[in-house]
């Protein structure tokens, strides 16, 4: 792949959004990967001559600590923020693309960099059914036509290009897909984009994991969703019993025995691994479950749901950042920075977890 070349800098600016409507919440806010859509395009994107952030107001990303334009001109649209960082840039060119376009790679932009002439402003993505406005490169020539568009209470960006040069760039002749543009605008789209959802049930041995996993578990699927377990085990027991073919395979040096029948399969691995290395093989699978819930790990990042029982442990020993809800038979609320169950109340502890996800 080609670099940007030495003589053309861009500068690169992401559009926060509007009011976020459909989704219901800030999707510039929203994590995928343990990371909020803003600052996974800013890492992407952070490489270039410069990185602006707009957003409508004041308040809500100055601690990302990124150079920020506002809207001075409010609730006409994206037109505005590409007007204002276009105005703000220290670049010619600046690369423009929405906050919940989080597949956007600094490969594509280096691509369309390549593009850059004296005799066009405007260098937009299309597929075979869009066009990309907010996957575009632009450039400062193009200001006073979105001024006078602005003036004329015409915000359609496509208007842009009738009044300026413009090359339509095609993902058909490239090594990107269409997922590569693709906006996430829905909850359904959210949720599609973040599964599996992970959370960890966790607690002293014999406080009531495995037994409380089984009942979500059950709940999941009465609402149509499909779950996965994974179990850390300190003491090395698993399936893989001596004197079984598996066992004899493993015993004999195999790197990974596996055994299958017309209805389900197992695999087993004689090498170290951790709990992300397990996840990230799920979410590989050829149809990965809605959520994986994993029993223990009470110190990991993972979001969890931490059982505290009577005689067992009577205080919270998880970070509380990290507490998704509690449930105890001896902790009251208030005792703890997040909602608390009782240990029989499986329906209340499902229904915050899926709150929690947005599910």
């Amino acid at each position: 792949m080609n670099v940007i070349k030495a003589e053309t800098k861009l500068s690169v600016a992401i559009l926060a959004g509007g009011k976020s409507s459909r989704m219901g919440k800030n999707k510039a806010l929203l994590k995928v990967e343990n990371t909020t859509l803003i600052e996974k395009l800013a890492k992407e994107l952070g490489g270039f001559s410069r990185l602006l952030l707009s957003a409508a107001d004041m308040g809500e990303y100055e601690s990302l600590g990124l150079p920020m334009v506002y809207d001075e001109n409010h609730d006409i649209g994206p037109i505005e923020g590409i007007r204002r960082v276009l105005t703000e840039a220290d670049n010619e060119y600046v690369f423009v693309c929405a906050v919940d376009m989080p597949f956007i790679k600094k490969e594509l932009v280096q691509y369309m960099a390549q593009f850059i002439n004296p005799h066009e402003d405007c260098y937009v993505i299309t597929d075979d059914e869009h066009m990309h406005p907010l996957c575009a490169i632009y450039s400062k020539r193009v200001l006073p036509i979105i001024e006078k568009l602005i003036a004329e209470g015409n915000y359609r960006l496509r208007e842009i290009y009738r009044h300026c040069p413009t090359r339509y760039i095609s993902l058909e002749y490239t090594c990107f897909d269409k997922k590569t543009v693709k906006n996430i605008n829905t909850k359904e789209e959210y949720f599609e984009l973040s599964k599996p959802l992970v959370f960890c049930v966790s607690g002293y041995s014999d406080s009531g994991k495995t037994w409380l996993i089984s009942k979500l578990i059950n709940e999941f699927i009465c609402e149509g969703y499909s779950c996965a377990a994974i179990k850390h085990d300190g003491h090395d027991h698993f399936s893989d019993l001596e004197g079984s073919d598996t066992h004899v395979f493993t015993t004999a040096g195999a790197l990974c025995s596996a055994v299958f029948s017309d209805s389900r399969y197992s695999l087993h691995f004689s090498r170290k691994t951790d709990i992300d290395r397990l996840i990230r093989l799920i979410c590989h699978a050829e149809d990965p479950p809605d959520f994986v819930i994993v029993e223990g790990m009470k110190n990991s990042a993972l979001p969890k749901v931490e059982i505290i029982r009577r005689g067992i442990s009577e205080k919270s020993v998880c970070d509380e950042s990290t507490l998704i809800c509690a449930v105890s038979d001896c902790i009251s609320p208030g005792n703890v920075g997040c909602p608390v169950f009782g240990t029989d109340d499986v329906r209340g502890i499902f229904l915050c977890i899926k709150k929690y996800f947005g599910a």
